[in-house]
């Protein structure tokens, strides 16, 4: 059954194609043809009842006020760079600081040690690249993440932190492999105190066969725990590998709550060479993975505790109602990633969905937003005050967590706007989510004009992610342009 119509790439030679996106089986496949390579059909989402569940969350953003060229639907994804067809403003902006690295793991979407040069923009480079971010309109980018290679191979890592709190990110992370980390107690205080916001941890299991590299992982975050340094860990999820250890990640991170923020799991994606064998037995998708936490947690954390990530666009719409402010949108593509929050209690894990009607939730935010829009002159504050009264009948009454305290954080984050209530909420709650990047095998074009997060470049681009990392690799012809002599 024909879902809808979308452009993808052969994945032989990268041509853009038209593709049928179709449920077949109670999944939903991607199927082409391309004139010299042939038919094509590759599995896109595993449950086609989920996908529709998904779709239903749909939010088509307005783009930027300041694109970097105007685009063309012919021009996608080869002529990269944010352009007037792309839906979506940068969430989270990357930055390469460098292409080096300590390892050499066999799973690396950017494959960093087999290039044969160094890649390392200048500490001039990178801040343009960071002035580029902050000069987004109408929002700037509220965070940044410094990557690489391995980030904390240079030496001013500790100044380009301090410099983007300087430059207004709110969020300032590094995503890195914790090998220094581990060594170096003193290094992640220096990083705390020069204004880092949060450590993306890569972690791939609780064992050595899983992450062979898991020990110095653990020390890492216990290095983190001494200084009060947040770490989100991160898991690339391959099928038949370390999928049986997903429930287990999510307890380690549970007992460590107090440092780990979150879990953010990424089905592993297939930018290097991949056989249509190795694609077969080793692809998870999203809903493969929420069912395998569904099952390892003993169906503590239920699949239909995620939701995608546009869910949030109601609260937004409230914000900006209120404030007449433009605010950050989280307008992706529903299919690319999947999130939910549980609390860690004295009586174990308790997802957010027990203590809230997360649907009746976003249904009242929407309400409460007609409501303001309908006010004309009335105060505003009086009139969201009324509203935030009846927001609780989507608040369960639960004898597990307290609800009540639960409440006031929601009203006070919504009418004051104060977002030291949401840390205190990442305080006392544990992010799951999942973010699945496409490669060639999967590709949509659709995901790409709605991607959130972007690569900005030294020659002044920011790029979609995916389009960066796969089809296209915009990331190769980036470094090897501005290859170190």
């Amino acid at each position: 059954m024909l879902l809808k119509h979308t452009k993808t790439l052969c994945p032989v030679c990268g041509r853009v194609l038209d593709a049928d996106v179709e449920e077949e089986g109670g999944q939903v496949w991607l199927h082409r043809t391309c004139p010299d390579h042939g038919t094509f059909r590759h599995l896109y989402w595993s449950d086609a009842r989920m996908f529709r569940r998904y779709e239903a969350f749909e939010t088509i953003g307005r783009g930027i006020d300041n694109p970097q060229r105007e685009g063309s639907i012919e021009g996608c994804p080869e002529n990269c760079g944010i352009c007037s067809n792309h839906r979506s403003g940068t969430l989270l902006g990357n930055i390469d600081l460098t292409n080096r690295c300590n390892l050499s793991c066999e799973f690396c979407f950017v494959n960093a040690q087999a290039c044969g040069y160094v890649y390392e923009p200048s500490y001039d480079q990178v801040m343009g690249m960071l002035q580029l971010l902050r000069s987004q309109k109408p929002v700037p980018a509220p965070a940044v993440q410094f990557a690489g290679g391995e980030p904390t191979m240079r030496d001013d890592l500790t100044s380009i932190i301090r410099k983007a709190k300087e430059m207004g990110f709110q969020q300032v992370q590094i995503a890195t492999n914790g090998i220094r980390l581990a060594k170096d107690p003193a290094y992640v205080g220096e990083l705390k105190a020069a204004g880092l916001s949060t450590i993306y941890l890569h972690f791939d299991g609780v064992t050595q066969e899983t992450d062979p590299y898991v020990s110095q992982h653990m020390k890492a975050v216990k290095n983190c725990a001494e200084v009060g340094q947040g770490v989100v860990l991160v898991p690339t999820i391959i099928n038949g590998r370390n999928d049986h250890e997903v429930g287990d990640i999510i307890r380690y991170a549970a007992d460590n709550i107090r440092t780990v923020r979150g879990v953010n799991f990424q089905p592993v994606a297939f930018t290097g060479a991949a056989s249509d064998d190795d694609i077969m037995k080793e692809r998870i998708t999203i809903p493969d993975l929420v069912g395998r936490i569904e099952q390892q947690t003993g169906g503590i954390i239920k699949k239909d505790d995620f939701y995608p990530v546009p869910c949030v666009v109601a609260i937004s719409d409230l914000v900006e109602e209120y404030t007449s402010r433009p605010q950050i949108r989280f307008t992706t593509h529903p299919h690319c990633g999947a999130a939910t929050y549980v609390f860690v209690t004295d009586q174990g894990i308790v997802p957010i969905n027990r203590m809230i009607n997360v649907d009746r939730f976003f249904e009242s935010i929407k309400q409460m937003t007609e409501q303001l829009k309908k006010g004309g002159s009335i105060n505003k504050y009086l009139m969201l005050l009324e509203s935030v009264k009846n927001l609780h009948t989507s608040v369960k009454e639960s004898d597990i967590g307290d609800t009540a305290a639960f409440w006031k954080l929601l009203a006070k984050t919504i009418i004051l706007q104060d977002f030291n209530a949401l840390r205190d909420f990442h305080w006392n709650a544990l992010f799951i989510g999942i973010m699945h990047f496409m490669d060639r095998y999967n590709y949509d074009l659709n995901r790409v004009q709605r991607c959130c997060i972007h690569y900005a470049t030294p020659d002044g681009r920011l790029i979609p992610f995916c389009t960066y990392n796969s089809g296209p690799v915009h990331r190769e012809k980036v470094w090897s342009a501005n290859k170190r002599e």
